[in-house]
Order: C-alpha cells, then sequence, then structure tokens
C-alpha cells in the first residue's frame, strides 16, 4: 500500500522514524512537524502496532526533527537521516518494479522497517543495481525487505553494502544468479 505523500517533489534529505507504540508515534510526528520546516510524506502503522514516519525537507530540518525523536525517549526503534537519497528509493517505495530475464537478485530482509530503507539507499549507492521492491513493515510483522537486480557482480556488492549496514539487524540476505524467469515476475509484485 503506498502511503506517500508529495510524490513530485525532489528529496533532498528523508528522515524516518520508527516508534513502538502507535500513541508514540503520534505524538512524535506532531512535534516533529513543529520542530522544523519538514514535509511529511507518511505518517502510519505498520505490522506488530508500530509506527512509522517519513519526512523530507533540507538537511537541516530534517536532522532536527529527527533527532527531537531520537533524544524523546519515547521507545524509538531506529531513526536514520538519509541524504541526497537516491532516487531508486523513493521510487520503490511509491511502486515496485520489474526485474529483467537474465538479472541475478539479491534479497535482503531487515528487522526492522527503518534501518531497511537505509540499507537499500546504501546498496544502490554502492553498487549498480536496480532497487525494484522495498516494502517497509507492511504485512510482515514491522520487518523490512528490499530486492535488488542486476549483474551477479552488482548484485553481490549491492547486498554486501546492505548487509554491512544492517549487522545484527539483518535477518536474512540471499542473492540468486539465475533465478527462474517464473520467479522474477513476482519479485515486482
Amino acid at each position: 500500500m503506498n502511503h506517500l505523500q508529495h510524490a513530485a517533489l525532489p528529496i533532498d534529505t528523508l528522515g524516518i522514524v520508527e516508534c513502538r507504540t502507535i500513541a508514540s508515534g503520534v505524538s512524535l510526528t506532531d512535534a516533529m512537524l513543529k520542530a522544523a520546516p519538514v514535509d511529511l510524506l507518511r505518517a502510519a502503522t505498520v505490522c506488530s502496532g508500530w509506527y512509522l514516519i517519513f519526512i523530507a525537507g533540507d538537511r537541516d530540518a530534517v536532522e532536527t526533527s529527527v533527532a527531537l525523536a531520537a533524544e524523546s525517549g519515547r521507545g524509538i526503534l531506529g531513526s536514520y537521516v538519509l541524504s541526497n537519497l537516491s532516487p531508486q528509493v523513493l521510487e520503490a517505495l511509491k511502486k515496485p518494479s520489474r526485474a529483467e530475464p537474465g538479472d541475478a537478485v539479491a534479497i535482503i530482509e531487515a528487522r526492522y522497517s527503518s534501518i531497511g530503507v537505509a540499507a537499500a539507499d546504501r546498496a544502490v549507492k554502492h553498487a549498480p543495481v536496480r532497487l525494484i521492491r522495498l516494502v517497509p513493515g507492511e504485512g510482515i510483522t514491522g520487518k523490512s525487505y528490499f530486492v535488488l537486480c542486476g549483474t551477479v557482480a552488482a548484485v553481490e556488492a549491492g547486498a554486501e553494502a546492505a548487509r554491512e549496514m544492517l549487522g545484527k539487524h539483518l535477518v536474512d540476505a540471499v542473492v540468486l544468479a539465475k533465478p527462474e524467469e517464473a520467479l522474477l515476475a513476482t519479485l515486482g509484485k
């Protein structure tokens, strides 16, 4: 389900905050919007009763808002400020795309939504891959996952960059060098 607002706006910096409770998430969203001039892209529940907030704006404003949330003591699962956000991340959040026949793929699964988005951004900045799907916590108990496509070497490099960033928050990661075409058709849906 697509909850992103202002999809046509260019994004300088994306802020992500993931809260343990819905009440904290709503309260922090309000405080973050009052703390600095940022745009609210998404504020909604994800599985497990957690609350996920995406804001955008110039770097200083986003940093101010995210810092307020991170320092609030309100049960934050994760918070990230991503400058120079890869356009692939926003596109994958809005709408999945398809893998091409012959693509290698990597599927990377993270323990939390917020760090999964950050790891996807790192992967596409680190290697010449295509991000065809990014699922932040919807229908998968608050976890997130993303799918990378490209050459085997590129997909392995992107997956490794994501693994390094995720560390203990990595649930699983696989690289398929030659997936079946029937499987490729399902990965972007």
